[in-house]
């Protein structure tokens, strides 16, 4: 399936939209227990997961019981639900991550996330690194404090290339058939600049296109 027929079954199953991304939608289990997140496309995420894997036992991390690819490029993940956690203590985590202090399972995952960049620097395109603020920092129901989503891409640059020659992109990164779908496209475009951007697409992989 791709992320719209996932997105619509789990909500047939009683899955209810919580959140919205830029890169990705977010549905809460029924049970409350768990949040399944959806993305069209988005090539940074395979990096958070990896890491995850790299330290399944570190408190700061969630609890992934899922992570697949779907039909087009995009991802379906399962994980712990996470909520919201007070503003100042995220600012805190966060200037910890930045100022390399914390406790040592942080310094741990710190560690894990600069290799895992270093790795995804030389191997993904429009890579753009580390990014951790206040709002990648959430409280997991028995009270932990969990980081999501530390790794992101140069969307403004990848997205440009779409424009310039989305070719390009096709070339480079496999599964971009709806790079058009993430969150931050619908909601902070124009109606101009998504036929812009639609119109590039289409030109790229008519028969005729180079």
């Amino acid at each position: 399936m791709n992320h719209r027929e996932v997105t619509a079954e789990l909500v047939l199953e009683g899955w209810v939209p919580c959140g919205l991304g830029d890169w990705a939608t977010a549905l809460r289990s029924p049970d409350g227990a768990m949040a399944a997140r959806v993305c069209p496309f988005d090539p940074a995420y395979a990096a958070f997961t990896e890491l995850c894997r790299r330290l399944p036992d570190n408190p700061y991390l969630p609890r992934v019981v899922l992570d697949t690819p779907l039909e087009g490029g995009g991802t379906l993940a399962v994980l712990e639900f996470l909520a919201p956690l007070e503003q100042a203590r995220a600012e805190e985590v966060a200037r910890q991550w930045r100022e390399g202090g914390g406790e040592a399972a942080l310094a741990e995952v710190r560690r894990a996330a600069a290799e895992v960049d270093a790795e995804c620097r030389a191997t993904v395109p429009w890579w753009d690194g580390v990014d951790l603020n206040p709002g990648n920092v959430r409280r997991a129901l028995d009270g932990r404090v969990v980081l999501i989503d530390v790794f992101c891409m140069d969307g403004a640059a990848l997205y440009a290339q779409i424009l310039e020659d989305a070719a390009v992109v096709s070339d480079r990164i496999s599964g971009t058939r709806y790079v058009l779908d993430i969150p931050y496209i619908a909601r902070e475009s124009t109606p101009e600049e998504i036929q812009a951007l639609r119109d590039a697409l289409t030109a790229s992989r008519s028969p005729t296109a180079r």
